[in-house]
């Protein structure tokens, strides 16, 4: 019998976005900025939905947990993308990065499943007023909000059972500013065949049917719209579409760009930098978003600040 030897790899090294000096120091003061101001504005949309009354809807429920997913995906990747910006060496267990990737996949996959949730709640708003009530109970929100956190752990156990069966013995750099699934398979020392298929169909299924049923959705609330004689209530529905499909199209933009298409077509820098906008910047902007697109939001935020303004 003959034994090979191998060194098990127990801790890997992140490479990061950059090994300039300089260039080190700017990013991270202002990706810090960026994180601060995802979860401020995060828990200040969560704060607002829950102390103000007319917000108490299934739309801004959704809403709400959208911003707690944000919080997660971002907290999930930059704290460690910021500790490759101060040290020389940021290194992280093998485990650690299971879990981190366990935690980024399960926070984006609920995020997919939320946003088309959404979308199907202002499908039955615009286009079934009158069933509204029923068909988005408080019964019904919530299984929807249950299966959408489902959905993200399960999707999150194919990448996690894959990359727990395989072997690490080589080289532990990864070149990624987080432990990202394919930079990890470049590093086994096994095989990774299921480690690629595996995730790939459970995610490839997250992506087609949550994107499927925002589409149909706004096929459908786009025929309502321009259906409505009233321009009032045209204005209305598009405002309050506008702010979803600006989240949607940002984010399945760059994810659809870094796992759908071919690898040959980009380089890994372009991944780094697609990455960071579907992790970093993204829940970042959401809250912008929905704040600065929606006038129920803004009215919501006036009479809280009056109400604050009163109090003291």
């Amino acid at each position: 019998m003959e034994t090979e030897n191998h060194t098990t790899v127990t801790e890997f090294i992140i490479l990061g976005l950059t090994d300039n000096p300089i260039l080190c120091a700017i990013l991270f003061v202002v990706f810090l900025a960026v994180y601060i101001v995802t979860i401020v504005g995060n828990i200040s949309i969560i704060i607002l939905i829950r102390s103000s009354p007319q917000l108490h809807t299934p739309m801004y429920l959704f809403l709400s947990h959208l911003a707690f997913v944000d919080i997660g995906y971002s907290t999930s990747v930059t704290p460690v993308m910021l500790m490759s910006f101060l040290k020389e060496r940021t290194t992280i267990p093998v485990i650690g990065c299971i879990v981190q990737l366990g935690s980024d996949v399960t926070f984006g996959t609920t995020e997919c499943f939320l946003l088309a949730t959404m979308a199907y709640d202002r499908y039955v708003a615009i286009c079934s007023p009158l069933l509204y009530s029923t068909q988005m109970s408080p019964t019904i929100s919530f299984l929807l909000l249950g299966a959408s956190y489902l959905g993200g752990c399960m999707n999150a156990s194919s990448f996690t059972g894959c990359l727990m069966n395989l072997s690490f013995c080589g080289p532990n750099k990864i070149n990624h500013f987080f432990c990202d699934l394919f930079p990890l398979l470049k590093l086994s020392c096994g095989h990774v065949y299921i480690a690629e298929i595996s995730p790939a169909i459970s995610s490839g299924s997250v992506l087609v049917s949550t994107l499927f049923t925002i589409v149909v959705s706004y096929i459908y609330i786009l025929h309502s719209i321009l259906n409505m004689r009233s321009t009032e209530g045209r204005n209305k529905a598009f405002s309050t579409c506008t702010s979803h499909l600006t989240a949607v199209t940002l984010f399945y933009g760059t994810v659809m760009f870094v796992y759908v298409m071919p690898k040959s077509s980009y380089s890994a820098d372009q991944v780094k930098v697609a990455s960071v906008i579907y992790t970093v910047v993204i829940p970042m902007l959401n809250p912008l978003i929905y704040s600065l697109r929606n006038k129920e939001v803004k009215e919501a935020m006036r009479k809280l600040m009056a109400r604050k303004h009163l109090l003291f």
